[in-house]
């Protein structure tokens, strides 16, 4: 589904990302571990052609998506959450959702915004009111959703858990294990390990732009040095 190889990017001449190798297979749910700093946020931006690549390979669904714009990257069916949910304050529930398949998907508008207030009841009974007076966890509600108004063929979720309450962040673990048994793949990039751990197939380590472990969470969770030094367990 995704295969990105020698992966290396940043921001100007500053380079962030040294040599990704990195793949999310169909079906899967993908945890991407690291703490602040490590370059998930700067991987995300540039697998959705947010960032430029220096060099490196993007394929995705058999398409090589290096060097892209973002617009084709959405088009292709890859679809990222961002960190912070972004959603627009001054528009309503519904017109945010909208707003997720002005690219990809318009002509099924109608029954996926019917399937989104079907996962999130609370959407639904919002939908009128501006998306800047939602909670925290109904906010990050509505980034995915508008989200899956694209159809994604794979959604990349950007630590989706930062900020909500410890309720919320169980409510959005469940839902996205919910979503990736419906059959969507996940690339689930956080910094909640043990929830992270809980629901992912494999794992990758993220430390200094660099992967440092891939393998089962199992494997993962196995390795005390790793453990220790990267994930803070």
């Amino acid at each position: 589904m995704l295969d990105v190889a020698g992966l290396r990017g940043g921001y100007g001449r500053v380079e962030v990302l040294r040599g990704i190798d990195l793949a999310v297979r169909p079906g899967e749910i993908v945890a991407l571990l690291g703490s602040n700093g490590a370059g998930k946020t700067t991987l995300n931006n540039t697998l959705s052609g947010l960032l430029p690549a220096f060099s490196g390979k993007i394929r995705f669904a058999d398409q090589d998506l290096t060097g892209a714009r973002y617009t084709d990257i959405v088009a292709a069916g890859l679809i990222h959450v961002p960190e912070g949910r972004r959603v627009f304050p001054n528009l309503t529930v519904q017109e945010n959702l909208e707003l997720g398949s002005y690219r990809r998907a318009r002509s099924a508008r109608a029954g996926n915004l019917q399937r989104v207030f079907d996962v999130f009841p609370k959407l639904k009974q919002r939908s009128s009111q501006r998306a800047g007076t939602l909670s925290g966890g109904e906010q990050q509600m509505l980034a995915i959703g508008r989200g899956l108004m694209a159809e994604p063929r794979l959604l990349v979720l950007d630590e989706p858990s930062l900020g909500l309450s410890p309720v919320a962040v169980e409510e959005l673990f469940a839902l996205i294990g919910r979503l990736n048994k419906e059959g969507l793949p996940i690339l689930l990039v956080e910094q909640n390990v043990g929830q992270s751990l809980e629901i992912a197939k494999r794992a990758y380590v993220l430390e200094n732009g660099a992967i440092v472990f891939q393998g089962t969470p199992a494997e993962l969770l196995a390795n005390a040095e790793l453990k220790r030094a990267y994930l803070g367990l």
